[in-house]
């Protein structure tokens, strides 16, 4: 005899999976009722779907960016989807928001720590395969990052689709301003350092390699085509390490001179940056 199921019990298991009302009614019928059976056949239909989808790309999605109440630490997460139609969900939204605030509230070290935190009772990773039964598309926690300083600030960027934490060496209000704007030059900038002595030896060789082609192309002696190559370097870095770059607001200063003249030995410790695409 099929187990009758009350539109209140399948309304609770919407509120406790966020699936539609057809797929948790579903479920309870094959649970005969029982809920912690009908949550798992919702996860086993979303591993289902997550197995066909594996190979799908997942470009879409939302980012974003907390900073703790004390301003030490600061998160930034990207859970992505296939459709611009789901990443503009407002669960969707809400459910990566709390995915940065369960981040913020363990700081784990690396993504695969992240998915192993516990989320009302299963791991994250498990309620992440879950919402894609609910969901039907791929997702996954695409990038994960977090950063501790003496005073840490957030930016969201485009409607969720770029968030930026910044560490700084000093609190109080003004600098918070500052690391702000900073945190936007960041977004519009796109620094892949901080300073030079950050930039990855591999790029720096490639980039007086490319310098040297150049010049050599141009018809310049052997002689200085190092002399030529490591000016262009210089140029790479002040194009590329956000302490060198020069202010978006004020192009006459680097962000380093900038954040100097707010206070004293103010200046950027860190900073993360994860964007779409």
């Amino acid at each position: 005899m099929e187990v009758k199921i009350s539109a209140k019990d399948v309304m609770k298991l919407r509120q406790m999976t966020g699936a539609g009302m057809m797929d948790c009614k579903k479920a309870l019928v094959e649970a005969e009722g029982d809920f912690d059976k009908a949550i798992e056949n919702l996860r086993k239909k979303g591993q289902k779907l997550s197995a066909k989808r594996a190979d799908r790309d997942a470009k879409e999605g939302v980012v974003i960016a907390k900073v703790s109440g004390d301003s030490k630490k600061g998160v930034v997460v990207r859970l992505s989807c296939e459709t611009d139609f789901v990443a503009k969900n407002e669960d969707f939204v809400n459910f990566t928001k709390e995915i940065a605030d369960l981040a913020l509230a363990n700081f784990p070290e690396t993504k695969d720590a992240l998915l192993g935190l516990d989320f009302n009772g299963m791991a994250l990773g498990d309620k992440i395969t879950e919402q894609i039964g609910v969901i039907g598309e791929k997702l996954e926690i695409a990038d994960y990052q977090s950063l501790e300083a003496e005073q840490v600030v957030s930016y969201i960027h485009m409607g969720n689709k770029a968030g930026v934490i910044v560490g700084l060496s000093k609190g109080g209000d003004p600098a918070a301003e500052a690391g702000r704007n900073v945190a936007m030059q960041v977004a519009a900038m796109k620094p892949i350092a901080l300073d030079k002595d950050d930039v990855d030896s591999a790029v720096v060789e490639k980039e007086i390699e490319i310098g040297k082609e150049l010049a050599r192309n141009e018809g310049k002696p052997e002689a200085i085509l190092e002399k030529i190559a490591m000016g262009r370097l210089n140029k790479f870095y002040k194009e590329n390490t956000l302490l060198n770059q020069a202010y978006v607001k004020d192009n006459k200063m680097s962000i380093k001179d900038y954040l100097n003249g707010v206070e004293n030995g103010l200046t950027v410790t860190a900073f993360k940056h994860i964007a779409l695409g």
